[in-house]
C-alpha cells in the first residue's frame, strides 16, 4: 500500500496528476483544491496518498494536505460515497467549510456539490458528525439570505461559477444591500464584469 508518494510532477489536470518516482509513473486521482496548489510540471511534488483496491483495479487518490486525505476517508466510509464521489465532494468545498456545514446539518450547502443529493448530504450529516472531533473547530459558514442565493443562481444559470457568483454577490451586497433583489443583481454583475 503506498501512503506517500514523492516524485517529479509529470502531468496535471483538474482531477489527475502522474508523479514519476524511481523512474514509475503513478497515476494519481485528485481533487480541484490540490490541483489549484501544485507546482508547475517538472517540479518536485509530495502527496499523501490512500491507495483503493478492488478485485480489477487498484488506484490511487491523493492530496497536498493531510487533513484533506482525512477527510477523504471520513467520507468514502458514508454508506453510497465510493471515492470518486468522495474526490468530486472535496473539489465542491473547502475542506474547513464542508466540517462546518456536516456539523450544522446544512443540507441545502451539502447538496449544491454536484453528485449529492438530499439522502447522501443527510447520510453524510448522520454518520460523520460525530466523527470530526480531528478537524477542530470549524468555521462559521456565512448565513445567505434568500434574495442573495437568487441572485447567485441567477448568475450561476448565465455561466458563471458558483464561488465567483458568490464573491461577486458578497462585494454587490456591501453596496446595495440584501433585500433589493435587481440592485443586488445589478451590483454582482458591476463587479463580474470589473
Amino acid at each position: 500500500m503506498i501512503a506517500h508518494l514523492r516524485g517529479r510532477l509529470i502531468s496535471k489536470h483538474p482531477n489527475q496528476a502522474i508523479v514519476e518516482a524511481a523512474g514509475v509513473g503513478y497515476d494519481v486521482a485528485i481533487s480541484i483544491p490540490t490541483f489549484s496548489d501544485l507546482p508547475a510540471i517538472g517540479s518536485e511534488v509530495a502527496l499523501h496518498i490512500h491507495t483503493h483496491v478492488r478485485e480489477d483495479a487498484l488506484a490511487l487518490f491523493g492530496f497536498l494536505r493531510l487533513e484533506e486525505k482525512q477527510l477523504f476517508e471520513k467520507l468514502i466510509t458514508v454508506s453510497g460515497i465510493g471515492p470518486k464521489l468522495a474526490i468530486t465532494i472535496l473539489s465542491g468545498m473547502p475542506t474547513a467549510e464542508m466540517v462546518g456545514a456536516i456539523r450544522a446539518n446544512d443540507y441545502a450547502r451539502l447538496t449544491r456539490i454536484p453528485g449529492v443529493g438530499k439522502k447522501t448530504a443527510e447520510r453524510m450529516c448522520v454518520e460523520l458528525r460525530d466523527k470530526l472531533d480531528a478537524f477542530g473547530e470549524a468555521r462559521p459558514v456565512a448565513a445567505v439570505s434568500a434574495v442573495e442565493e437568487d441572485v447567485i443562481s441567477a448568475l450561476t444559470n448565465l455561466g458563471y461559477q458558483r464561488a465567483i457568483a458568490e464573491k461577486a454577490v458578497e462585494r454587490a451586497v456591501a453596496s446595495a444591500g440584501r433585500e433589493n433583489f435587481d440592485a443586488v443583481f445589478r451590483a454582482a454583475l458591476g463587479a463580474l464584469s470589473k
